[in-house]
């Protein structure tokens, strides 16, 4: 962690963390009863910070395992004075078990690892029945966004969502590029060296 990130976390995670091992009420998070995007694995932060800026009346939970990477998105949420963050470190899994169905409008996983090698595709956050569990806690309308830069894992992720019940594709095959979503510093590295990206925006219909 740099001295500023360090410094925001000290000063800014009493305020915007939440325990991991506890159930998250909304309602005593946010102060609001407005509808909560989950995003898992932020990296940085500086993309989630500026979708949250754009939509004030949205809440954002974000959930990193990476002390660094909270410490940057606490810097940024003091930077721009947002109020609609609230941020929880730890396992993905272990977090959303604690959450009750219908508790997420929307799921944001930006680039999470591909595990390329055969061996450590169980790996992969993207796989069943993880994303059955994605689908129970969202409410109905909801969505699963998921970018990569890896093509055979979006290839993978496109089949173990489509075989996830509750879920349905948006599109025939993968999305179209959402406006809103910022290009991250990671996605532009990996177009510098060709890489393709995979978009896919699947809802739940009811």
């Amino acid at each position: 962690m740099s001295d500023a990130q360090k410094r925001s976390y000290e000063n800014l995670s009493p305020s915007f963390c939440i325990p991991h091992d506890t159930q998250i009420d909304y309602k005593t998070a946010f102060g609001n009863s407005n509808p909560t995007i989950i995003e898992i694995g932020f990296g940085s932060g500086i993309a989630t910070a500026s979708i949250a800026e754009q939509n004030p009346g949205i809440n954002y939970l974000g959930i990193e395992v990476y002390r660094s990477g909270i410490g940057r998105l606490l810097w940024e949420i003091g930077k721009r004075g947002l109020a609609n963050i609230r941020i929880v470190e730890g396992d993905a899994v272990e977090i959303l078990e604690l959450l009750p169905p219908k508790a997420a409008a929307g799921f944001h996983i930006f680039f999470p690892d591909p595990w390329p090698k055969k061996r450590h595709h169980k790996r992969r956050l993207i796989s069943r029945p993880f994303t059955d569990l994605l689908a129970a806690k969202l409410i109905p309308s909801g969505y699963v966004y998921m970018v990569s830069d890896w093509v055979e894992y979006g290839d993978w992720a496109l089949g173990e969502l489509s075989d996830t019940p509750g879920l349905a594709n948006k599109f025939s095959v993968f999305a179209d590029h959402q406006e809103w979503r910022p290009e991250t510093k990671f996605e532009r590295k990996g177009l510098g060296k060709n890489h393709e990206i995979r978009e896919l925006f699947f809802e739940k219909p009811w």
